[in-house]
C-alpha cells in the first residue's frame, strides 16, 4: 500500500491511497481513526464492517467511523486507488453532519457525489484552480446532503457578512505572494473553514483559492508585461511553489504559456491570432 499526503490541516487532510493487493493476498483487520471519506477513482474492492459487506467499485464511497473495525478484501481483481478525505470533529459540526451518516459504511456510484469526487481528485492533482481543501469540504458538504436527504441552503448574507467577505478578499490580495491557506484565511475573519469558504464564494462569487489563484496570475501577467525579470523569478515572486505548476495554471487560464503570453504583450500579435484560429 502506498498512502501519500496531499494535505494536512487541522480541519482536514487528503490522503491518496494506491494498493498492489490481490486474490492471493490475505485480508486483515483495521481501524478508523477518524471521520473519513475515501472515492474510489479506480479498481475495485470489498468492504466489511459491523457485519455489513459491500463491493467498492469506481465512484463508490467507503465512509470511515472513528473506532469501526473494518477489512478490505480483494476477492476478485488486483489493485484500487483512492482519495481519502479525513473530517475532523468541529468541520463535522459545521456542516451540520449526523454523525450517524458516517455509518453507512459504503454508498454506491452517485452522479451527485462522483462528480464532486472528480473535483477532488483534479484539485489534488493540480488541474483545477479549487483548493485541495475546498474541493474535500464542497465534497463532504454534498455526502452529508445526500445522506441526510436535506439540501443545505446557506442562509442570506449580511451586511457585517459580505464585509467580512470583502475584507478577506482584499487580504488574500495582499497577501498572494505568500503560503496562504483556507484556515489561515478564515482565522483573518474571525470564521470556521468551511463557513469561511460558503461566505466568501457567496459573496465574492469565487472560492477563496481561486480568487487567491487569480490575484497571483494578475501579478504575474503584469509582471510578464512590463519586466525583463525571467519567468521562474515571476512565479516564485508572486506566490507559485515552484515553475512546473505557474506554466501550468498560467496556461489553463490564459490559453498560452507565460513565454507566449510576454511575446505577445510586447507585440507578437500572432500569438492570439493563432489561438484565435485554433492553431495553438
Amino acid at each position: 500500500m502506498l498512502v501519500t499526503t496531499v494535505l494536512a490541516r487541522e480541519a482536514i487532510s487528503v490522503l491518496d491511497y494506491r494498493c498492489s493487493a490481490g486474490p492471493a493476498d490475505a485480508p486483515f483487520v483495521e481501524q478508523h481513526r477518524g471521520f473519513s471519506l475515501s472515492y474510489v477513482r479506480k479498481g475495485s474492492f470489498g468492504y466489511r464492517v459491523r457485519g455489513a459487506s459491500f463491493e467498492l467499485v469506481a465512484g463508490s464511497l467507503l465512509i470511515g467511523h472513528p473506532g469501526d473495525e473494518y477489512m478490505c478484501t480483494h476477492e476478485h481483481v488486483r489493485g484500487d486507488e483512492c482519495l481519502s478525505i479525513h473530517l475532523a470533529p468541529p468541520l463535522l459540526d459545521a456542516l451540520g453532519a449526523p454523525t450517524e451518516a458516517f455509518r453507512t459504511g459504503g454508498v454506491p456510484p452517485l452522479p451527485e457525489l462522483m462528480v464532486l469526487g472528480e473535483l477532488a481528485q483534479a484539485a489534488a492533482d493540480g488541474r483545477s484552480d479549487i483548493g485541495v481543501d475546498e474541493a474535500g469540504m464542497l465534497f463532504a458538504a454534498r455526502f452529508v446532503e445526500v445522506a441526510s436527504g436535506r439540501e443545505q441552503r446557506p442562509p442570506e448574507a449580511l451586511a457585517r457578512d459580505r464585509r467580512r467577505a470583502v475584507e478577506a478578499a482584499i487580504w488574500l490580495d495582499e497577501h498572494a505572494h505568500e503560503p496562504v491557506d483556507l484556515e489561515g484565511a478564515a482565522r483573518e475573519v474571525g470564521l470556521s473553514p468551511f463557513h469561511f469558504l460558503r461566505l466568501f464564494a457567496r459573496v465574492v462569487g469565487v472560492t477563496p483559492h481561486q480568487y487567491l489563484v487569480r490575484a497571483r496570475l494578475r501579478r504575474a501577467a503584469r509582471l510578464l508585461a512590463d519586466s525583463a525579470r525571467s519567468i521562474t523569478d515571476i512565479a516564485l515572486d508572486v506566490g507559485f511553489g515552484d515553475l512546473s505548476n505557474f506554466v501550468r495554471t498560467f496556461h489553463r487560464a490564459a490559453g498560452v504559456s507565460p513565454r507566449g503570453f510576454r511575446r505577445a504583450a510586447r507585440g507578437d500579435r500572432k500569438i492570439f491570432q493563432d489561438r484565435l484560429a485554433g492553431r495553438s
